[in-house]
C-alpha cells in the first residue's frame, strides 16, 4: 500500500528519501544543525530541491560543512568557491557562510552549544502543528520572527525569518507534516 505523504514532496524520488527520513526529525546535533543552516541560507530565493540535488557538492566544496573550517577560509578559498559549479555561486551567500560560521561558534561558547540556543526558542521541543495540507504551512510564524531577529542581532546574515521558518521545519523545532502524513505521528 503506498504511503501517504506531504503534498510538497511528491513525484521526486530524492525529495520524498528527504521527507521520509530527515525532514521534521528533531536535531539536537550542532554540526547537523550548522549544515541545515548553511543550505538554507543557500535556499533563499531558490527552490529546496535545487539545493538538495546539490548537498554533496557543497558538502565537499565546504569541507564536510565543518564550521570550525569555514570560519577560518580566506580569499583564495572564497574564490575558489565562487568558481566551483557544483554549488550556488553567490558571493554574499558564501560569505554569509562564513560570517555564519563565527557566529555560530560565538553561539557556541555563550551557550554551551548552539542547539541549546536554538532549541530554547520552543522551550526544547517541537511543537506539533496541525496542518491539513501545504497551503496551511505559513512562511513565518512569530517564533521564526523572533529567532530571526536574534540571531541577526548575533552577526548572522541570510537568516530573514521566511529562512529561519524553513530552517525550523528542517530541523524538527516544528512538526509540519500534513495530519495525514505517514511522518506526522513518527516524528
Amino acid at each position: 500500500m503506498e504511503k501517504h505523504r506531504c503534498q510538497w514532496c511528491l513525484g521526486d524520488a530524492l525529495y520524498e528519501a528527504y521527507h521520509d527520513q530527515e525532514w521534521g526529525v528533531p536535531v539536537y546535533d550542532d554540526a547537523t544543525l550548522f549544515e541545515f543552516l548553511i543550505l538554507e541560507t543557500f535556499q533563499a530565493g531558490l527552490s529546496w530541491i535545487t539545493i538538495l540535488r546539490k548537498r554533496e557538492n557543497f558538502r565537499a566544496a565546504f569541507d564536510n560543512f565543518d564550521y570550525k573550517k569555514i570560519a577560518l577560509y580566506q580569499e583564495v578559498k572564497f574564490d575558489s568557491l565562487l568558481q566551483d559549479a557544483g554549488i550556488i555561486r553567490n558571493k554574499l551567500k558564501i560569505k554569509a557562510t562564513i560570517t555564519n560560521a563565527q557566529a555560530f561558534m560565538k553561539v557556541q561558547n555563550e551557550f554551551g552549544s548552539f542547539s541549546k540556543y536554538i532549541w530554547a526558542f520552543v522551550d526544547g521541543k517541537p511543537i506539533k502543528n496541525s496542518r491539513k495540507n501545504i497551503q496551511d504551512l505559513p512562511a513565518t510564524t512569530s517564533v521564526s520572527d523572533t529567532l530571526s531577529k536574534d540571531l541577526k542581532k548575533r552577526g548572522f546574515k541570510f537568516v530573514g525569518s521566511t529562512v529561519i521558518y524553513a530552517h525550523m521545519q528542517a530541523i524538527g523545532m516544528v512538526n509540519d507534516h500534513e495530519i495525514g502524513c505517514f511522518r506526522y505521528h513518527e516524528v
